[in-house]
């Protein structure tokens, strides 16, 4: 059986890549287990742009830090263990992986501005990652801002980092773009090798006993592929890079799913965390199998078969299906006698 794909212009050995996460990929030693258990590649845990902004602002704090009381201070260097720099260990940790997995390794950047950050782009690519995942967390809250702006900043962003590296470079994007469909379009034409879908934004929860806003990170239900999923059926054939599927992916049902859209590849994080980084081993097992058991050669040939460019009914990803869903629902109420309502209510 073939599970071969490709992502990025990559050779991958299956479509299970593990997606960013810093608790998973962080740690060598996981990363080892990730290949050993049958990870494909693996998009490591994201650098942030706040980190590298406070690591200069570290840098100058120290550098200038007494230069006012004499003058011979003014050729005064900080030892080098005053100040951590974080972007060191990060580029040191693709260096380790790359000498120690056979698998790619993805890098990730998560920034939200056309900062110093872009610059880091090219230490990456020296590092010797394989691709760049473009994580652009920008979650726009100021009224003024337009959504054309918002566009642009995305466009603007993934221009200067096409220009810094050669390597693919990926965006991983929201879902909340007035035409995403449009975007995707001019991300590709703009230099994007491919596009992850979807970005989660963070969603801070409300302590009511203390009235505090406090961070509460919530791991992806199954329910959450549908909007991906539909994404890249729609998608798929219609622009000029590749496409992956993350959020909501737990069950080799929902891996067949994002294939048969059309993803290349599918990133596992939530899952993964659940059920251990063992549990690549058994969703490569039962891939195979249901591949098998239904008569398929190899991953590539399903690969968008479900998607609307292959659909016999094209309209089922429209607006007249949405109607139509709509009124073939049936209300659980609807199908219980009067006296087992009665009983329900109770």
């Amino acid at each position: 059986m073939n599970l071969t794909t490709t992502y990025l212009g990559m050779a991958l050995k299956s479509p299970l890549v593990v997606g960013s996460c810093a608790p998973l990929t962080e740690d060598l030693n996981n990363l080892k287990k990730m290949e050993d258990a049958g990870a494909a590649a693996i998009v490591l845990h994201s650098f942030f742009e706040e980190q590298l902004r406070q690591e200069r602002l570290e840098l100058h704090h120290h550098f200038t830090h007494g230069t006012e009381s004499f003058a011979e201070a003014l050729n005064y260097f900080p030892e080098p263990q005053v100040f951590h720099l974080g972007s060191e260990e990060y580029l040191s940790h693709i260096r380790q992986a790359k000498e120690s997995l056979e698998i790619p390794i993805i890098a990730s950047l998560n920034g939200s501005t056309l900062g110093g950050w872009l610059d880091y782009a090219q230490q990456i690519e020296q590092a010797g990652a394989d691709a760049l995942e473009l994580n652009i967390y920008y979650l726009p809250t100021d009224p003024e801002v337009s959504g054309t702006e918002i566009e642009e900043n995305y466009l603007d962003i993934l221009r200067v980092v096409r220009a810094e590296v050669k390597i693919p470079i990926a965006v991983k994007v929201a879902p909340f773009f007035s035409n995403t469909a449009n975007m995707a379009k001019r991300l590709a034409e703009t230099g994007a090798d491919g596009l992850v879908l979807f970005n989660r934004f963070y969603q801070p929860d409300f302590d009511l006993e203390n009235l505090e806003v406090y961070p509460h990170i919530i791991l992806s239900s199954p329910q959450a592929l549908r909007l991906p999923m539909h994404w890249i059926a729609l998608l798929y054939g219609r622009i000029p890079c590749d496409l992956a599927a993350t959020s909501g992916i737990h069950h080799t049902t929902d891996i067949l799913k994002m294939l048969m859209a059309g993803a290349k590849i599918t990133q596992l994080v939530s899952v993964l965390l659940r059920y251990g980084i063992d549990y690549l081993a058994t969703l490569e097992s039962n891939l195979r199998d249901w591949l098998v058991e239904h008569d398929y050669e190899s991953v590539a040939q399903m690969q968008g078969s479900l998607s609307q460019l292959h659909c016999p009914d094209p309209t089922a990803f429209e607006r007249v299906q949405y109607i139509k869903a709509l009124q073939s629902y049936l209300p659980a109420w609807r199908t219980l006698d009067n006296n087992e309502a009665e009983e329900a209510l109770h």
